[in-house]
């Protein structure tokens, strides 16, 4: 634990981010000039970070070093790691589901995640515009229609309305945060083991 220094990042639920050497840092809302935990998250810059909408030990982060990973803020070691073959420059969680979450490849691809319904491997995979000419860097679910919104580098956003599978949750309206904290908290007994800290 030390204090913040220039071009590092800090993960808390007001301010997200990380550093060109693929660490990231845990703050305090309250007293923001000391770590309370470092994570050596990445090989290389991180380029978000980003808490779980509904379980608020669960975060996401991405990074040049072509991966994403979801973490339990108790332990050091992330839960998921998924290699998706290209920088990644933004990873979403979903506004309507604990376990959906989004990202975007520097090859212009979106993939789209279903930790509910398969653990390792995208549940979507769709290329959004052409290889070497623009760089997808951001990622948006709508809050209220099953849309995603993907922005590149050159100032183009497009829309992207999710296919049926995926828009179940939101014409269901059976689901609630405690439901959805029920199910990350599920497969997070699934993936630790009951000692491992």
């Amino acid at each position: 634990t030390g204090p913040l220094r220039s071009g590092e990042a800090v993960v808390s639920t007001q301010s997200t981010g990380g550093t060109e050497e693929g660490k990231i840092h845990k703050c305090s809302k309250h007293y923001s000039s000391q770590f309370l935990d470092t994570y050596t998250a990445h090989h290389m810059a991180v380029y978000a970070v980003r808490w779980n909408n509904f379980h608020p030990r669960v975060f996401a982060s991405c990074s040049a070093d072509w991966t994403v990973k979801i973490w339990d803020h108790n332990y050091s070691d992330p839960m998921f790691t998924f290699d998706l073959g290209c920088s990644v420059g933004d990873v979403v969680w979903s506004p309507y589901s604990a376990t959906v979450f989004g990202a975007v490849t520097d090859d212009g691809k979106v993939f789209i995640f279903d930790l509910a319904q398969e653990k390792y491997e995208p549940i979507c995979t769709q290329s959004v515009v052409e290889k070497k000419k623009t760089k997808v860097t951001h990622l948006a679910f709508n809050q209220h229609y099953p849309m995603i919104a993907v922005g590149d580098d050159r100032g183009n956003a497009r829309t992207l309305k999710l296919s049926p599978n995926l828009r179940k949750c939101l014409k269901e309206k059976a689901y609630s945060k405690e439901s959805e904290i029920a199910k990350m908290e599920k497969l997070l007994e699934l993936v630790r083991e009951p000692t491992a800290k």
